[in-house]
């Protein structure tokens, strides 16, 4: 499985995040390109600011869909986006790949970081999976706008 922590990876989605334009259309959904780079920050944010936190997550959300963050199958198109993750106002594209771009090299460098604390709504993950499912996120995006 890619994981954003693999430098190959990285070098991956930062070409894919340089290959996106204003013009680039969706394939699916409803986001425009401005919104979904402004939407695929905070998972990244998330995982870089590392916070521990009191929930233990659903437990039918991790039951059921946290192997599919991070094994090798594609994300189906459409998947819904939680409330707080919806960009409900137009975003500047360029300012929000900006900022993208920066958590993604920000989220690389934390190779080698030693302690990661449970996502507040999928648990605990390994550093592996964490880089997984980051690299997931952002290839399901980057698809979605045809890079």
């Amino acid at each position: 499985m890619k994981s954003l922590l693999d430098d190959s990876c990285y070098q991956e989605v930062k070409t894919r995040l340089d290959n996106l334009n204003e013009n680039s259309e969706r394939q699916w959904g409803k986001m425009t390109v401005g919104q979904m780079a402004w939407h695929c920050q905070y998972p990244l944010k998330l995982a870089i600011e590392n916070k521990k936190n009191a929930s233990k997550g659903n437990w039918f959300i991790k039951a059921f869909f946290k192997k599919s963050l991070y094994n090798d199958k594609p994300w189906r198109k459409n998947l819904p986006t939680a409330p707080q993750l919806k960009a409900k106002e137009p975003k500047v594209f360029t300012e929000e790949r900006k900022k993208l771009k920066e958590l993604v090299d920000e989220f690389h460098a934390l190779n080698d970081r030693d302690v990661w604390y449970p996502h507040p709504t999928f648990g605990t993950f390994t550093k592996e999976q964490w880089g997984q499912m980051e690299y997931k996120h952002l290839d399901h995006h980057l698809r979605q706008f045809g890079v």
